[in-house]
């Protein structure tokens, strides 16, 4: 018969550096999955925060020119109150327009052929429209905003598509996505709008 093989045991000094080895271990993966989960969490509150509070969105097109042009970065914020002058976001079957509001409810809206508009009687003076022009309207004037409607224009008139055409029409409120507050980028172009 073979002789069996005697168990050696660890010795003590083996037996704590295992021990500490293992403890190690277990801290770095307690530290692993709470430095994830605090990125998770992270992360889910700024998606919701950018869809629900402060959207953020690219400009396209050409239409708000000189204020904003294609590829900037813009943020938008919930908007409490709605003024003439101020530019917002908005939902249009299915694509997301900037433009600027010219007319808020029962406003009463005239633009002539040199594309010079008059809200109520009172002609605007606008020093952030890039061309005065007529631009694409099928609409009749003076026309009557309707109740929970706003009356927006593109900066550029000339190129603008926006409620001065049936295809737009005016902006009904649970459209608005915000008012645009501030642009993010480009970095040389960064700050609020005014």
């Amino acid at each position: 018969m073979k002789k069996q093989k005697e168990l050696e045991l660890p010795t003590a000094e083996q037996l704590k550096k295992e021990m500490d080895r293992r403890r190690y271990k277990r801290s770095y993966i307690r530290t692993l999955t709470g430095t994830f989960g605090a990125l998770l969490a992270a992360a889910a509150a700024a998606v919701l925060l950018s869809v629900l509070v402060f959207p953020v969105m690219r400009v396209t097109g050409s239409s708000m020119e000189p204020a904003l042009k294609e590829d900037q970065v813009i943020l938008c914020s919930r908007p409490a109150h709605i003024q003439r002058g101020d530019i917002i976001a908005f939902y249009h079957n299915k694509k997301i327009l900037v433009k600027r509001v010219i007319g808020l409810s029962g406003d009463i809206i005239s633009i002539d052929e040199n594309g010079n508009v008059t809200v109520s009687g009172s002609r605007l003076d606008e020093p952030y429209a890039a061309v005065s022009a007529e631009g694409e309207c099928d609409i009749s004037f003076p026309f009557t905003v309707p109740s929970g409607r706003y009356f927006v224009m593109g900066d550029d008139r000339a190129v603008s598509v926006d409620s001065r055409s049936t295809a737009v029409g005016c902006v009904a409120e649970e459209n608005i996505i915000g008012k645009v507050t501030f642009r993010i980028l480009p970095l040389s172009d960064a700050g609020r709008l005014e």
